[in-house]
């Protein structure tokens, strides 16, 4: 018998916990954006630097910049277009004026290369971006090898009353002098994108419906290397909804503020924030730095939230400054620490700083991203990933396929209506991945006789620096498109600030080559989450017989040192 069919972690759920969720009402995240903002109409919706827009505000100006993309430039259902920005009140105006029209989005990271962004873009065929200045002469080294035909440039307080976006974008480009030249031709700035929308109030938007896709979310999937995850409307409508069931059985529709630390181009926070706290008419407080740990602070005691969203590395930075810890915590009813694995010193040193408990879960992007959370009804157990979210299957199998028993080790396998179609134009890797309706994750958990999972071993080679995905393979061929190197090998040591940190193991081409050199290259191709730490010079690396680099001896030499 298989022992998951009775899916036993139902007999963890609360009686006030429906297994599965109603079936998805909308039929696509435009009409969602639309009842939603119907219904909250004047409450506020999402704030940054000081300023707040209300759901009715934001409903008004996506539909502008729906508007503007298709009557505009003329960008047909299907067409792709880049955003890349940190959190500002930009984003959830560009990302729902886009699923309105029928786009696909994809994100970009606005820590990205050139040479990053450059296989981004060619990969998904992207034909418009919407780019925060600070990065656009990036995009311009690269433009002219993409398909892009429409740049919208963003500055920082574009969307803040006029006194303080003049004073804001004058210090961003004069003061902090962020703002590199570039001479990029023909673009438009988003403030003109919206005016331009409002001419075009009339035109017809396409019918979108909950199978299209909505977003080509680029990760190194469960097997490493550039590919992104197609998700659907559906996809991440239910996914959110997935997640708003136990968050209901502790927090108040309409009534809650949330700080929304993680970046929403990482679909964790796209999903968590932008939609299903949106859609449960909360107050997101967009966190533009989160590394400013001293700003995050003031705007915690200013806005007292009711839920903080983050990652476990940004916890442990907060619990080291006095002033937070001086906080009033008595209106918090939530912690959620997500994008990577939650610290079990840091879950403890929170719960006695804050009186708060940290709930750990588990996602990966191509699920959209969440599978599996700790229970909002009672207490944590730390060191889980908790429970299955409602209609969402786990197996645990091992290398032969078969299910092993409850408290075994075995390959996470999840089914739901949050897993993802596929790989843009990948059927191998897809083929690899999802079988018979089952994601295979890569990654090794048991599940103990109540249902609650545990994650036992990573993907093979995963690398998780302060909650983004590096894989090896990627920093490898990097490193060997130098000339002076010759061999490469990558892996991942602990880290007590990033939770991980890569270690990078280099054969010389040519004896000349210096650390400081690799360095300077690395950083011009690498975003600086995936650049080593360290660099460790060998005359050679350990290979299996076919001349696979072996990773695991990688690790044992650090081990001896």
């Amino acid at each position: 018998m298989n022992p998951y069919e009775s899916r036993p972690w139902l007999n963890s759920y609360s009686p006030e916990l429906s297994p599965v969720i109603d079936p998805v009402e909308y039929e696509s995240i435009g009409r969602l954006v639309d009842e939603v903002c119907r219904r909250f109409s004047g409450r506020p919706a999402f704030s940054n630097l000081g300023t707040v827009l209300s759901f009715r505000q934001i409903n008004a100006l996506s539909d502008r910049f729906a508007a503007f993309l298709v009557g505009e430039l003329g960008l047909t259902k299907g067409d792709r277009i880049v955003l890349q920005m940190p959190n500002l009140l930009q984003y959830p105006v560009a990302v729902f004026g886009a699923l309105k029209a029928g786009l696909v989005v994809v994100n970009a990271n606005p820590l990205y290369t050139a040479h990053e962004m450059k296989k981004v873009f060619v990969d998904s065929g992207a034909v418009a971006i919407v780019v925060l200045q600070n990065f656009a002469d990036k995009l311009e080294k690269i433009i002219g090898e993409t398909s892009i035909e429409h740049v919208v440039l963003t500055d920082v307080g574009d969307l803040l009353p006029p006194a303080k976006r003049v004073v804001t974008n004058f210090v961003v480009k004069h003061v902090q002098r962020i703002v590199p030249k570039h001479s990029l031709k023909g673009t438009i700035g988003f403030r003109e994108a919206l005016a331009l929308g409002g001419k075009h109030h009339r035109v017809a938007l396409p019918e979108v419906s909950r199978d299209d896709t909505a977003l080509l979310q680029y990760t190194g999937g469960t097997t490493g290397g550039t590919k992104a995850a197609v998700v659907t409307h559906l996809n991440l409508m239910s996914n959110q909804a997935q997640m708003l069931a136990p968050m209901r059985l502790r927090l108040d529709e309409g009534k809650e503020t949330v700080i929304a630390a993680l970046p929403m181009y990482h679909i964790f926070c796209l999903t968590v924030n932008c939609l299903a706290f949106f859609n449960f008419g909360a107050h997101n407080v967009l966190i533009t730095n989160p590394r400013d740990t001293a700003g995050l602070t003031k705007t915690i005691a200013k806005t007292t939230p009711g839920v903080l969203i983050l990652v476990s590395t940004l916890a442990a930075s907060l619990l080291d400054r006095a002033d937070f810890k001086a906080l009033d915590f008595s209106r918090v009813k939530l912690t959620v620490a997500g994008g990577m694995a939650l610290r079990g010193s840091t879950a403890k040193a929170w719960k006695d700083a804050t009186g708060n408990d940290v709930l750990e879960g588990y996602g990966l992007t191509e699920a959209s991203p969440v599978v599996s959370v700790n229970p909002t009804w009672k207490p944590p157990r730390v060191g889980t990933i908790g429970l299955p979210l409602p209609s969402t299957d786990i197996e645990l199998r091992d290398d032969d396929g078969a299910v092993v028993p409850l408290g075994e080790p075995g390959e996470l396998c999840v089914r739901g209506p949050q897993v993802m179609q596929g790989y843009w134009n990948q059927p191998e890797p897809t083929a690899e991945v999802l079988k018979d309706g089952w994601l295979l994750t890569g990654d090794v958990a048991t599940m103990s006789e109540d249902g609650y999972i545990t994650i036992v071993d990573r993907k093979k080679d995963l690398i998780v620096v302060s909650g983004f995905n590096v894989y090896p393979s990627e920093v490898e061929e990097v490193a060997m498109a130098h000339p002076k190197v010759k061999d490469a090998g990558v892996v991942g040591v602990s880290d007590e600030h990033s939770g991980e940190a890569v270690v990078l193991f280099a054969v010389k081409a040519d004896d000349s080559l210096t650390e400081d050199e690799l360095r300077t290259y690395l950083k011009s191709e690498l975003a600086g989450y995936k650049r080593p730490k360290r660099i460790v010079f060998k005359a050679d690396l350990p290979k299996s017989n076919v001349g696979k680099v072996l990773r695991r001896e990688l690790r044992e030499l650090l081990e001896e040192e």
